[in-house]
């Protein structure tokens, strides 16, 4: 049977819209569009870089937090104060309490639970943090709680082998007739290929890499186009 893996944050929810509501709140709600856009693509930059630090316990969820947001901030020239960073971080979590799945995504959940496919999740962070995430999108309408894999519960976080294969052992699945979604090359498409698996990029924020020795097997930058390929 094959199977289909999907990445949560920025993949099966826009990510960007809880960020920007609360940049507008806390931050500077002057912020255009394309600024906040910017600093979102930043602050993502900055968190990927302190992440392994933070799931081997050099630093805490707190510090990550806002570490990633006042160094995004002040390559904007905006110096937050640590209780600025605190409270922004506080409104970002309020408002990822409202996400909902991107529409599209909603239905390609319902077409390929419909065509007896497998439908898995596989996501970075926090057990606690991305399960909060989970329900609220209710993701378990189509895929059982024993196949929503979060790093912080595994002891591995993408693109790192050992978190595609735990996943292999788990769900008795043979890597060829597995495909993984998700939005970050360097985690999703490297890692997902690393393992033998065919990747799709979801790559809606049309980010360039320079990655000669992987390619994913689809690169799609509109919802739309994820149900083109599912035809």
């Amino acid at each position: 049977m094959e199977t289909i893996i999907f990445d949560v944050d920025d993949t099966l929810y826009d990510q960007l819209l809880p960020f920007k509501n609360a940049v507008k709140d806390k931050i500077d709600d002057s912020f255009s569009n394309e600024e906040i856009t910017l600093l979102y693509l930043k602050c993502r930059k900055y968190s990927d870089e302190v992440f392994e630090k933070h799931m081997s316990g050099e630093i805490t969820a707190s510090q990550l937090q806002t570490y990633r947001i006042i160094m995004a901030c002040r390559d904007f020239g905006i110096e937050l104060s640590e209780n600025e960073a605190l409270a922004f971080q506080e409104a970002y979590l309020s408002e990822q309490k409202q996400i909902s799945l991107i529409n599209e995504i909603e239905t390609l959940f319902n077409k390929l639970h419909d065509s007896g496919k497998q439908l898995a999740v596989l996501t970075n962070g926090e057990h606690g943090h991305q399960m909060m995430k989970v329900k609220q999108l209710g993701i378990e309408k189509w895929v059982p709680i024993d196949r929503i894999f979060v790093s912080g519960s595994i002891g591995y976080s993408k693109p790192d082998l050992n978190v595609f294969r735990h996943i292999e052992n788990k769900l008795e699945l043979s890597k060829e007739n597995i495909i993984y979604i998700g939005d970050s090359f360097e985690n999703d498409v490297v890692g997902a290929k690393t393992a033998g698996w065919q990747a799709i990029w979801f790559n809606h924020r049309r980010r360039t890499v320079n990655h000669t020795k992987w390619q994913a097997d689809h690169v799609v930058n509109n919802p739309k186009d994820l149900l083109a390929i599912f035809q």
